[in-house]
């Protein structure tokens, strides 16, 4: 069954663990007809042989169906510390939606369901997850754990996040984000939702990035975006109102005078962000919100191959 289909067949109920749980059963589904079937769970267990390691640990039977080495993989080197970081100040819930569009059209909802589909496959995989929301203050935190109670918390905090958009809220992305490399002490692969939109100087958001690397962590920078409007500025030629969802400013102008210089603005400010992002070792990786959830899924599973 296709992906679109299980999501039209689903998101009326509103349900977010039941929508992530059908997207994650579709990719590893999807995942065991193609050449990525090696990073299904299943494999969670093995990791491959490298010479000059102790061949104490050798599974020699799958050796023998193999013919390939692989050493055993003990729990505590399988469970992986993983903590989601998402922004959720008010430009984050752009695009508004209309009453039949689904709620992972607009950034927020789509960084939602993302962090629920990852926390799916994360509890299959037997893996810690904790949790992270700012905007203007440290709206929630919760440490990484592995028990179903704790799964189920911070998927409340996350339909909560959806049932709340409230009042105006800036980003304060710099300090927050300081805050959480503070109480990130084990080494965890450390995943970030966020429209990167900020008021601060590039460099002090960059220095709080580099901050989460701290101890050895791995980050991953899902850099959210409704490309249409926002990166392409595809507007018709109609006067326009824009408002600044944080600030409330506003300008009124015709989207056709000033869309060239926009996009000439924007790629080269996407181009610095993930110039920057590859000079620290941070994995940038820009997704829109009419993209399916694969490339999510298929960015953790890379980066956590490379992460063991």
């Amino acid at each position: 069954m296709k992906l679109e289909s299980q999501l039209e067949k689903i998101s009326s109920f509103g349900h977010l663990e039941l929508l992530a749980n059908q997207i994650v059963e579709g990719f590893i589904s999807g995942m065991h007809k193609s050449p990525f079937h090696g990073f299904s769970s299943e494999f969670a267990e093995h990791k491959v042989y490298n010479p000059g390691e102790s061949t104490r640990h050798i599974d020699w039977k799958l050796f023998a169906k193999t013919d390939r080495l692989y050493t055993k993989r003990y729990e505590e080197e399988t469970n992986l510390r993983c903590h989601i970081i998402l922004d959720n100040s008010s430009s984050m819930h752009y695009p508004a939606l209309k009453d039949v569009q689904p709620f992972y059209e607009n950034k927020i909802g789509f960084s939602v369901l993302a962090s629920a589909v990852l926390m799916d496959l994360l509890k299959r995989q037997r893996d810690a997850v904790g949790l992270s929301v700012y905007s203007d203050s440290y709206e929630f935190y919760a440490p990484e754990k592995g028990s179903g109670r704790h799964h189920r918390m911070l998927l409340n905090k996350l339909e909560d996040v959806l049932q709340k958009p409230g009042e105006a809220k800036n980003t304060d992305t710099i300090t927050y984000l300081h805050q959480i490399a503070q109480k990130m002490h084990r080494r965890s692969m450390i995943i970030l939702f966020t429209d990167m939109f900020q008021a601060e100087d590039n460099e002090a958001l960059f220095n709080a990035l580099r901050h989460l690397k701290h101890n050895k962590h791995k980050v991953v920078l899902f850099h959210v975006m409704d490309k249409k409007t926002e990166f392409s500025f595809d507007f018709d030629n109609t006067p326009r109102k824009f408002v600044d969802l944080e600030t409330g400013e506003q300008v009124n102008l015709f989207a056709e005078n000033i869309k060239e210089e926009y996009e000439k603005r924007i790629a080269d400010y996407f181009r610095k962000i993930e110039e920057t992002c590859m000079q620290y070792r941070i994995k940038y990786v820009p997704v829109s919100v009419d993209e399916k959830f694969e490339k999510i899924l298929l960015t953790y599973l890379v980066e956590k191959q490379k992460f063991g």
